[in-house]
């Protein structure tokens, strides 16, 4: 396995987690629950405010240096937007980390496409 698909196989993982703590907080606010929504919230925001730093060492391995460099540049992204979110405690921006403000339905969030990018060999900035 490369450097590049064990950095993808990780991502992917989070990328489930992430996805998973939305998914329990969507569920916990259609029943009404808002502690529970904000904590799964909380969850995701904390998941990706971390990323940066928990893949450090598999984003070293990636072998294109160009795409290294701008996986290291789109990680810290997305880190700092989810602390930023934890910082000021603003549940309403953690619910629209990875997603841009024309979002609709069904389309692949930016985590999304991060990930696919870098299989791809390509990121754009």
């Amino acid at each position: 396995m490369t450097g590049t698909q064990a950095f993808v196989e990780w991502m992917e993982q989070r990328y489930a987690a992430v996805m998973g703590a939305e998914r329990r907080a969507l569920a916990e606010l259609e029943a009404g629950r808002i502690d529970a929504y904000n904590d799964a919230m909380k969850e995701k925001a904390t998941l990706l405010s971390r990323m940066d730093r928990d893949a450090e060492n598999l984003v070293a391995g990636i072998e294109d240096n160009a795409l290294r460099d701008a996986a290291t540049h789109a990680l810290h992204r997305f880190s700092n937007s989810a602390r930023n979110s934890l910082r000021i405690g603003s549940v309403f921006y953690m619910s629209a980390l990875l997603y841009p403000d024309d979002h609709k339905a069904g389309e692949p969030d930016n985590l999304r496409l991060f990930i696919d990018g870098v299989r791809a060999g390509r990121l754009e900035d």
